[in-house]
C-alpha cells in the first residue's frame, strides 16, 4: 500500500466536499485532501445552464443509480441521478436556489439539533452568496456562490403573476424575504458570465493553487480505516490501477461528503451502521448504528400536464437553428435561453390555511418533459404543453438505504418508500387539485386548450391515488440516511461527529434529519460553510434580524378539498 498524511480527509468532491475544502486548506498550517471518484467537470453540458436536462442523462457523469422496485408505486423503479464527478450533483443539477423555509430549520433545533436553528443558520446561508438582490437582511453579497434571477421573458412568468392574484394565493418578491410561501420568480446558482456555478467551479477552483490542499480526482474510496475506536484515514482504489489499494491517513479527521446513498454505504462497509445486518455481510461491527442508512427522505412529485391554444411553449426555442444560434450566443456572450433555467414561476403554498408553512410545490415549467430539438418541414412535430409538477415538500414516509454487498463496486439498495402514508398521498391530491385551479384561472386559462394529465376524468380520490402511484417520481433531493440528532437513531450528534468513532464526521444532505421544503443544494452548501466553522472551532453570531409570523402570507384561500 501507498500511504499519505493529511490533517484532514474529505470523501467526495461534491456540493458540501468542495466546500470544506475551500474554506479548511484557508489556514496554511492544515494540510487538507480532497478525494473524488468521478473525474473533471470540464465539460460542455455541465457549464451551460440547460445543459442539465442532457447531463442528467450522461452515464459518464452519474453513479447510475436506480431505486429498489417500490411497493408504494407498483413494483416500479426509480431512476436516481447522482453526480459523480466534481462538484458532484451540483455539477448536474437543475441550479434552482431555495434555501427551504424558516420553519424547516426552527424544527431541527426542536428535534435536539442545537445550534441549527433558523437565526444559526441564516449567517451561513448569508456567507455563501453574492446574490443578484445585494447585501441586505436576508442576503450577502461578498460570497463565492453567485445566485441569479431566472430570466423568464420566455417561459410564460407573466400569467402565473397574474392568475395567483386572481385566485387569491400571494405573491413575493423574494421567497427567502418578508414573505416565504406564495408565486415569485426562481433563482439559479449560475454566474455573471452565464455558467453554472456548481461547488466546483465556485469553491474549489479558485483555491487549486494552494500548497496545502491535494485534490485526487478518479479514486474510490473503499474503506474508512477505524482503530481502536478511530478513524484513521482512508483505502481508496485509484481509476488508473483499481487493482491496488492507496491509503490516505487523518491525522485530525476523516469527513464523508458522499451525499445521501454514498456515506452511509462507506460507513457500513468500514463497519459502522446496524449490527447484524454487518455480520450477515461478513464485516466486522466498529460501531453499531442501527441509524446508519435509515430515516431516508425525498420529495415526491406528480406530473401534471396541459396543452396550449397555439404554438406558445418553449418548444419553440427548440427549433433546430434557433439552438444552434442559442448555444452561440451563450458560448460567445454568456446570454440567451441557454444561459438560465426553464421554469415559469416558483409557487410554494398552503393547500390548508391551518398549516403553518407551505406543504406543497409547483414546478411550473412552459414546456413537456420529453421535448426534442426539432427541424422545420422535417419530421412529425411534438405537440406543445405545459407542465406544473405538484411536489410534497414535507413528506411523512421514509425509506432506507442498505448494502448489497460487502464489495464497494456494488451499487447500494436504495428503498425510497415514497408515498408510503395517507398524509402524504393526501398532500399530492391536494398538489394535483391546486395546479388544477391555478391552471384554469384566468389569464393563465387563456392560453390553456385541455388537460392532458391526469386528464379531466381522474377526478375521485381512488381516481387520482391510481394516477399518482402509477405517475409519480422523484425530485433528487435524497436526505436523512445519516441524520443528526439526540434520539437512538440518530448517527450524528449535532456536531456532525459519528457516534461511537472518534475523528469521523459526516457533512452533506444525510445529516439533515428532516428534508426542508424546497431545493437541497443551497441547505447542502449551507451545512459545509457551518461545518467548517464547527471543525475549526468557530462560529457565526446568530442572527438577530429573527423573522416573525408576519412573513407569512396573508391571504391564503379557502380549504383545499383532501
Amino acid at each position: 500500500m501507498n500511504s499519505t498524511s493529511f490533517d484532514y480527509v474529505i470523501v467526495g468532491a461534491g456540493s458540501a466536499g468542495c466546500v470544506l475544502a475551500n474554506r479548511l486548506s484557508a489556514d496554511p498550517g492544515l494540510r487538507v485532501l480532497l478525494i473524488e471518484a468521478g473525474g473533471s467537470d470540464d465539460r460542455f453540458l455541465i457549464k451551460m445552464p440547460l445543459g442539465f436536462l442532457r447531463a442528467l442523462f450522461d452515464p459518464s457523469l452519474t453513479w447510475g443509480y436506480s431505486s429498489e422496485p417500490e411497493p408504494t408505486l407498483g413494483g416500479r423503479v426509480v431512476w436516481l441521478p447522482r453526480g459523480k464527478v466534481l462538484g458532484g450533483s451540483s455539477s448536474i443539477n437543475g441550479m434552482f436556489y431555495m434555501r427551504g423555509h424558516s420553519g424547516d430549520f426552527d424544527g431541527w433545533a426542536a428535534m435536539g439539533c442545537a445550534g441549527w436553528s433558523y437565526a444559526e443558520v441564516l449567517p451561513y446561508f448569508k456567507r455563501m452568496e453574492t446574490s443578484w438582490r445585494g447585501a441586505n437582511r436576508w442576503h450577502g453579497a461578498e460570497g463565492p456562490l453567485r445566485v441569479m434571477p431566472i430570466d423568464t421573458r420566455r417561459l410564460m412568468h407573466t400569467p402565473l403573476m397574474d392568475s395567483a392574484v386572481a385566485a387569491g394565493f400571494a405573491t413575493t418578491e423574494d421567497i427567502h424575504g418578508a414573505v416565504e410561501e406564495g408565486f415569485s420568480r426562481g433563482e439559479i446558482t449560475v454566474d455573471a458570465r452565464g455558467r453554472r456555478a456548481s461547488t466546483s467551479r465556485a469553491y474549489l477552483k479558485p483555491v487549486l493553487g494552494r500548497p496545502n490542499l491535494t485534490v485526487v480526482s478518479g479514486a474510490l474510496v473503499t474503506k474508512v480505516v477505524i482503530e481502536n475506536g478511530r478513524a484513521t484515514g482512508i483505502e481508496y482504489r485509484s481509476g488508473n490501477a483499481p487493482a491496488s489499494v492507496e491509503t490516505a491517513r487523518a491525522e485530525r479527521e476523516v469527513i464523508l461528503s458522499g451525499g445521501a446513498f454514498n456515506s452511509p454505504q462507506l460507513l457500513m462497509l468500514s463497519g459502522v451502521g446496524p449490527a447484524e445486518q454487518l455480520r450477515a455481510l461478513g464485516i466486522d461491527v466498529r460501531a453499531d448504528l442501527p441509524g446508519v442508512g435509515r430515516n431516508l427522505s425525498e420529495h415526491a412529485r406528480v406530473p401534471v400536464e396541459f396543452a396550449t391554444k397555439g404554438d406558445i411553449s418553449f418548444l419553440n426555442e427548440l427549433r433546430a437553428d434557433r439552438v444552434a444560434r442559442s448555444v452561440v450566443q451563450w458560448t460567445v456572450l454568456g446570454s440567451g435561453v441557454f444561459a438560465t433555467q426553464i421554469n415559469s414561476c416558483n409557487i410554494v403554498l398552503r393547500t390548508d390555511p391551518r398549516l403553518a408553512q407551505p406543504d406543497v410545490q409547483l414546478m411550473s415549467n412552459p414546456v413537456r418533459m420529453d421535448a426534442k430539438i426539432w427541424w422545420p418541414l422535417f419530421g412529425a412535430r411534438q405537440e406543445h404543453r405545459v407542465t406544473a409538477d405538484a411536489v410534497v415538500l414535507h413528506p411523512e414516509s421514509r425509506g432506507h438505504v442498505t448494502l448489497r454487498s460487502a464489495n464497494p463496486v456494488d451499487k447500494p439498495r436504495i428503498q425510497l418508500n415514497i408515498l408510503a402514508t395517507d398524509g402524504d398521498m393526501a398532500t399530492a391530491r391536494r398538489g394535483v387539485r391546486l395546479a388544477r385551479r391555478i391552471y384554469a384561472t384566468a389569464p393563465q386559462s387563456a392560453l390553456i386548450d385541455r388537460e392532458i394529465s391526469p386528464g379531466l376524468a381522474v377526478q375521485s380520490d381512488a381516481d387520482l391515488d391510481a394516477y399518482i402511484r402509477a405517475r409519480a417520481g422523484v425530485t433528487q433531493h435524497p436526505v436523512g440516511t445519516c441524520t443528526m440528532g439526540v434520539g437512538p437513531d440518530a448517527v450524528l450528534d449535532p456536531q456532525l461527529r459519528v457516534r461511537g468513532v472518534a475523528g469521523l464526521r459526516v457533512v452533506d444532505a444525510s445529516i439533515m434529519p428532516t428534508v426542508p421544503g424546497g431545493n437541497t443544494n443551497a441547505a447542502v452548501i449551507m451545512i459545509a460553510e457551518k461545518a467548517a466553522d464547527m471543525i475549526l472551532g468557530r462560529t457565526l453570531p446568530p442572527d438577530t434580524g429573527r423573522p416573525d409570523a408576519a412573513r407569512r402570507a396573508a391571504i391564503v384561500p379557502e380549504l383545499m378539498e383532501s
